[in-house]
């Protein structure tokens, strides 16, 4: 968290940004509105922030488990200066210079992607992106079977059942990703209306085959969703593997691809973004709404999107973000992805070269998994769950997940599969600041897990 100089340096420059833009407005006659006292909103906004004293520290480095990042100070800044005008980006009645600024944040998007031509907005976060490209793909192929991994996020399955499309979920490999084989069976089968092929899962950070599933997309001619919500930004990092580079590199192939912005992004949330690869998809969402779409014959951002209301301060603070910061893979942004990549390269290693540990397989993106060593997999979930105790106490915040024994099976061939899954430790090391920090990481894990393992402070 900042300090309080850095926060009053904030906090002149969002007073100098205020008088600028209040500037444009200087016109129109005052109207001051309604406001309680200062003492009394002092009072509340004390009490907000003590009640908000009550949550793990999402913004330091020791805060290693779930997928929660900081936003920029810049974007926290001018997402705070668009909340003078609160605009609705729904339509441009509600938000015409936020409009304007989202089509721009979008367009960058998609160049990053590899699309000159697109469509695409800003939404509530990934599982509308999501919705949205699964809807598309319902209205091209009613009623096609959605085939997406077993570790792509649950949400697959359950919008899915929203729009009334059947579900099937493909086997994955030791690695967590989509099992080409099994993908291949499912297709001969039954074939498929759209697949999900996933950039970056939730637990383990695995990037499914795309150019393979690509080949197979020839064959079946089913539509081809990229869910690359949290890995997306990676495809700007130039330390991936080469078979993850290969999938990034032929991301531009997919029929619709969702990037969340408040993940990698370094965007408050929620900031999703669900993008087209063929723009006349708009066609699809046609309707008309009589009491919003008269100021403009332009594109109406809400004649493209499912949402209706928006935030615009969340296109502005993108916007914002990507000025400073652009989506180059030379650039400083694609650097902090980078330095997040390094991070988990590092701790994967240390982890690796101790006996205490099971450690799956090497990180693709910035998630590392491991477990304690034990004769059961029941045991294994039980040690972990004290490991992560342990470390919490020591202000090491970690994640647990759940995942198929048979992740472990070259790791841990010790472990008696006596349950299916395995409750096992995992770290998202999703700043750029882990890169420094993750020997001291693994010195507070070193102590916790001796602790909690009954075994020394020091290294195996």
């Amino acid at each position: 968290m900042p300090d309080a100089a850095h926060d009053a340096r904030m906090l002149a420059l969002l007073t100098e940004a205020l008088a600028r833009l209040e500037s444009g407005f200087s016109d129109l006659p005052p109207a001051q509105g309604q406001s309680p006292g200062e003492d009394r909103m002092r009072a509340v906004l004390m009490e907000t922030a003590e009640r908000l004293r009550d949550n793990y520290p999402y913004f330091h480095p020791l805060y290693a488990g779930q997928m929660l990042k900081p936003p920029h100070p810049l974007a926290r800044l001018a997402y705070a200066l668009a909340q003078v005008l609160n605009p609705n980006n729904h339509a441009l009645d509600g938000g015409r210079a936020s409009t304007m600024l989202e089509k721009e944040a979008v367009a960058g998007l998609a160049a990053m992607v590899g699309w000159s031509e697109h469509l695409g907005h800003l939404c509530g976060g990934g599982t509308m992106a999501n919705l949205e490209a699964l809807w598309v793909a319902g209205r091209l192929r009613p009623g096609g079977r959605v085939l997406a991994s077993e570790q792509a996020h649950y949400t697959h399955q359950r919008i899915s059942s929203v729009l009334g499309l059947p579900f099937q979920a493909i086997a994955c490999d030791a690695r967590g990703r989509m099992d080409y084989a099994a993908l291949a069976r499912a297709l001969e089968s039954d074939g498929a209306g759209c697949v999900v092929a996933t950039l970056g899962t939730t637990a383990t950070g695995s990037v499914d085959p795309l150019p393979e599933i690509l080949h197979l997309r020839q064959r079946h001619g089913f539509r081809l969703h990229v869910d690359a919500a949290y890995g997306g930004y990676f495809t700007l990092a130039d330390n991936l593997e080469p078979e993850t580079r290969a999938a990034f590199d032929a991301m531009s192939a997919a029929d619709s691809v969702v990037i969340d912005p408040h993940k990698h992004g370094l965007q408050p949330y929620g900031c999703g973004c669900v993008l087209f690869r063929d723009p006349a998809v708009g066609r699809l969402y046609r309707h008309d709404s009589p009491a919003t779409y008269f100021t403009s014959s332009e594109l109406h951002l809400g004649e493209i999107s499912l949402e209706c209301s928006r935030p615009g301060a969340a296109a502005v603070a993108l916007w914002a973000t990507q000025r400073l910061l652009p989506l180059t893979r030379e650039g400083e942004f694609a650097a902090g992805l980078r330095a997040c990549r390094a991070a988990a390269l590092a701790l994967h290693e240390r982890l690796s070269a101790d006996r205490r540990w099971a450690v799956p397989f090497p990180p693709e993106l910035d998630i590392v998994v491991w477990a304690p060593r034990a004769v059961s997999a029941r045991r294994v979930s039980i040690r972990s769950r004290q490991v992560f105790a342990a470390a919490a106490r020591r202000n090491l915040h970690l994640a647990l997940a759940n995942l198929p024994v048979h992740f472990f099976a070259a790791s841990a061939p010790e472990m008696q599969a006596d349950e299916a899954t395995v409750t096992c430790l995992r770290s998202v090391l999703m700043k750029p600041e882990h890169q420094e920090w993750a020997e001291a990481i693994y010195d507070i894990l070193d102590r916790a897990a001796g602790e909690a393992l009954g075994e020394p402070d020091t290294c195996g």
